[in-house]
C-alpha cells in the first residue's frame, strides 16, 4: 500500500472509529513520525487528513448505487459494497484504493502470466465449452460429463 501523504510504501496502518464511522490511513515511516504518530496521546486521523478534500463536497459524497441504495458513506462506514452494480458506481473511489494495495485494478486470475500461456489456456477452455455444448445438444451425456470434469479441472488448476 502507498502512503496517504506521499508515494512511499506504507508501513504504519491506522484505524480510528469516530461517531460510528471507520477511518483508515496508511503512512510511510517518515510521514508517521512527521505527523506525530509515534506519540499517540492526542492522535486523530482527522488531523492527519486536514489537507484532504471534504468528502461531502466531493462527488463521492453524493454517490448512490441505484440497484441497492448503498451510499458512499455506507461503503466508508462498513467497508463493504451492497451489490455487483456498486463496483461500477464506486469505481472512481475503488480504483485509487486498489492501486495502492495491488499491482492493478483488474483481476487476472492465477493462470500463467505469460501472454502466450494465457491465450492457450483461454483457447482450451473455449474449445472444451464448445465441445460440451455440442455433446449436450447431441444428447451424448457421457461425453458431456467427461468434458464438464475436464473444464472443472482446468478451472481448479487456474485457481492454484
Amino acid at each position: 500500500m502507498k502512503c496517504h501523504h506521499c508515494d512511499k510504501q506504507a508501513t504504519v496502518h491506522l484505524t480510528q472509529i469516530l461517531n460510528g464511522q471507520m477511518h483508515k490511513m496508511d503512512l510511510c515511516e517518515s510521514c508517521a513520525q512527521a505527523n506525530g504518530v509515534t506519540n499517540p496521546e492526542n492522535l486523530s486521523i482527522g488531523t492527519l487528513m486536514v489537507n484532504k478534500e471534504d468528502e461531502t463536497k466531493s462527488p463521492a459524497g453524493k454517490m448512490v448505487c441505484e440497484s441497492c441504495g448503498t451510499t458512499h458513506q455506507d461503503f466508508k462506514k462498513g467497508g463493504r459494497l451492497g451489490c455487483e452494480a456498486c463496483y461500477h458506481v464506486f469505481r472512481p473511489i475503488l480504483d485509487p484504493l486498489l492501486e495502492g494495495m495491488h499491482a492493478g485494478t483488474q483481476h487476472l486470475g492465477k493462470i500463467p502470466s505469460a501472454s502466450e500461456s494465457r491465450v492457450q489456456f483461454v483457447q482450451s477452455v473455449e474449445t472444451l465449452k464448445k465441445q460440451l455444448f455440442n455433446a449436450i445438444e447431441n444428447e451424448d451425456f457421457e461425453k458431456a460429463a467427461e468434458l464438464r470434469d475436464q473444464l472443472k479441472a482446468l478451472e481448479n488448476e487456474a485457481k492454484v
